[in-house]
């Protein structure tokens, strides 16, 4: 049974940092995006950072130069980084998988296409 597990969620001072992580057993070896998505009450999902399969990242203008999206091919687990962290950055954080491509339309406004797997989700809460 295929899923995505997501960890490393919590609650956070502003400024301080969390590290998300992300098992996606038997779906990383697989030609698809890597994306984190987040959602916060009341508003759409967002895609926050993407990575492809040849290592190319993408990410929103909000979280460039805090968050670093990088993935373990040998351990099929995805990360984001999260530093300098802010109260708008709270949210439900998604990991999901995607074959549609450019991976970076996600952080221009695109959403999952469901050609993958999305998984339960982990709260980020920063105060």
């Amino acid at each position: 049974h295929v899923q995505l597990v997501e960890s490393g969620g919590g609650s956070v001072q502003a400024g301080g940092s969390l590290r998300l992580s992300c098992d996606a057993s038997g779906i990383m070896d697989r030609n698809v995006c890597m994306t984190w998505f987040r959602q916060a009450p009341g508003k759409e999902r967002e895609g926050v950072a993407t990575i492809d399969t040849d290592g190319r990242t993408d990410y929103i203008d909000s979280v460039k130069g805090r968050f670093i999206i990088s993935k373990d091919n040998a351990e099929n687990t995805l990360f984001l980084e999260m530093n300098s962290l802010k109260p708008e950055d709270t949210a439900m954080y998604y990991c999901a998988s995607d074959r549609m491509t450019p991976c970076r339309r996600v952080v221009y406004g695109g959403t999952w296409s469901g050609l993958g797997y999305l998984g339960q989700g982990t709260q980020v809460t920063v105060s």
